[in-house]
């Protein structure tokens, strides 16, 4: 099933002004995470969606194919939606929806999410992966707990799976998943979830994949090793830049 890429890329993010044009080892970040997705192999195409003329104008001059979108989407999913939903991109089955401040999303990630639609699993596919227990109690992990047939059953802020005694602290280990945020739609489950309103779930939650799961869209979730994580703040930024060096000096080492 072919397979069409979108990475959304918002110019006016509030917590790190101009992200996508924010520096990673000398280059926009944009550049960096569209040259991540190329090495990975994982789509047939891959398109940058942005609501800015600079970030366009960026990708134009390396030779990244790009598209300017509305700019009052509310969400990277309606972005990515828009997208999709052009003419020269209808023969694509499956759409990919990468994070634009993601330039270590893993292979694993991304071939598993695609895997999970295109052998039917689930009309919508994510990954997760391990974390510690302290993590339960931060609210910017997003957390998930799937069933046994690796469909998601619900995604929280709040600490889930809930330790109710301490003797269960080892089977509650085994079952803390933290939300990877990439995501792979068949084009009809991607349809109906820009075309629903925010559901109240989602309102509280402020997790947008709470939507299409309360309207009964099934969610696979495919388990994966490790996730570097986004970048949002400029500690974030900073971390990503010395990661990528360490990188670099161990591969030329």
């Amino acid at each position: 099933m072919p397979v069409l890429a979108v990475i959304p890329a918002r110019l006016g993010a509030t917590r790190l002004p101009r992200k996508p044009l924010r520096l990673l080892a000398g280059e926009p970040l944009i550049v960096r995470v569209y040259e991540r997705v190329v090495s990975l192999g994982v789509s047939d195409h891959i398109v940058v969606a942005t609501d800015h003329p600079e970030v366009l104008a960026t990708c134009a001059a390396r030779g990244i194919p790009a598209i300017l979108t509305r700019a009052d989407h509310p969400s990277g999913t309606d972005r990515v939606a828009e997208v999709a939903a052009r003419p020269e991109f209808a023969h694509f089955d499956v759409i990919l929806n990468v994070q634009g401040d993601e330039p270590f999303v893993s292979h694993d990630a991304l071939a598993g999410a695609v895997s999970i639609v295109a052998e039917g699993r689930a009309p919508i596919g994510t990954a997760a992966v391990p974390v510690p227990a302290a993590a339960l109690l931060q609210p910017d992990i997003v957390k998930v707990v799937c069933g046994d047939d690796g469909r998601a059953l619900y995604f929280s802020r709040a600490p889930i799976p809930y330790l109710r005694e301490p003797g269960d602290a080892e089977g509650q280990q085994a079952l803390i998943r933290q939300h990877v945020g990439v995501y792979a739609y068949t084009r009809g489950a991607l349809e109906a979830w820009v075309g629903w309103s925010p559901h109240p779930l989602e309102l509280v939650e402020r997790l947008e994949q709470l939507r299409p799961l309360a309207h009964g869209l099934a969610i696979g979730v495919a388990d994966v090793s490790m996730a570097e994580g986004g970048i949002d703040t400029e500690a974030d930024l900073d971390r990503a830049n010395r990661h990528w060096y360490a990188l670099s000096s161990n591969t030329r080492s």
